[in-house]
């Protein structure tokens, strides 16, 4: 049997009680690190100032990066510089995984920012005229959302097969079109102010809610909360979907306090998914 020297087995040691010490304060480190989590500006900041105060209830530190301009807030989540994000509903989502091949992930739904028909002519998609002249966002997404409205209340049909889950629809995509809508593309942000001009406009919220429009109160059409692949989530990157926070996080937005907040705050402009 060798014996190993005193001062070396000493030695040993130290060195092994250092190594455990500092794996020790890089897990204190990181428990103490707060999460970065991406949002836009307006309603969604406003919403996250009360999760926030949540999970330090909780004892999960959260703090908010307000993504502005131009930036991406996928492109800051798949590389790192972000823990998670909450501003896109999962077909968003879907596009970005599928065209820049990010590594991110939904791991709860937050709210849903409804798209609504307005109109100053008529109180009902029922009960516009032959030939009416419809505004409509002309994004993929809106656009299909827009569409689908339209399709529930009878006034179009989709192509057959068509699943908003799974793809989008444009106007190429419309089989029949009984009543001869006259359809004006436009850009979301240029839809508020067209409504005098048409005689109904399918609304995004956020530029809805910034012309003093509520699509609970206003809207003559709001798309359906059940079973609506539009619905806002929570986007985290793939290795971390399984992370002990990640459930934290989620059960911190997904609280009564957020929900009435959500409900009393914006009274049916944003509707809570959860």
């Amino acid at each position: 049997m060798t014996r190993r020297p005193f001062f070396a087995t000493l030695a040993l040691a130290a060195l092994t009680a250092l190594a455990t010490l500092s794996i020790g304060n890089a897990h204190a480190q990181a428990s103490d690190r707060p999460l970065k989590v991406g949002v836009r500006g307006g309603v969604d900041e406003e919403i996250w100032e009360v999760v926030t105060r949540v999970a330090d209830k909780q004892g999960l530190k959260v703090q908010t990066i307000v993504i502005t301009g131009t930036a991406s807030p996928n492109e800051a989540l798949n590389n790192g510089d972000l823990d998670a994000n909450a501003f896109q509903h999962i077909p968003f989502l879907r596009d970005q995984v599928r065209q820049r091949g990010y590594k991110i992930v939904n791991v709860g739904d937050t709210l849903i920012s409804p798209i609504a028909f307005y109109s100053r002519k008529v109180k009902s998609l029922e009960a516009l005229p032959n030939g009416a002249r419809i505004g409509i966002p002309n994004d993929p997404s809106n656009q299909t959302r827009a569409l689908v409205i339209l399709r529930d209340h009878g006034l179009v049909k989709l192509k057959d097969g068509f699943d908003p889950y799974t793809g989008t629809a444009s106007l190429a995509d419309i089989t029949a079109n009984p009543r001869k809508l006259e359809f004006v593309e436009s850009a979301s942000v240029v839809l508020p102010r067209a409504l005098p001009d048409v005689d109904a406009a399918a609304i995004v919220n956020t530029f809805a809610y910034q012309a003093g429009l509520i699509a609970t109160r206003d809207g003559i059409a709001v798309e359906k909360r059940e079973h609506n692949p539009y619905v806002n989530v929570i986007a985290v990157r793939e290795k971390d979907k399984g992370a002990p926070w990640v459930a934290r996080l989620v059960k911190a937005y997904q609280s009564d306090e957020v929900r009435k907040f959500i409900q009393t705050k914006y009274q049916g402009s944003v509707i809570p998914a959860f």
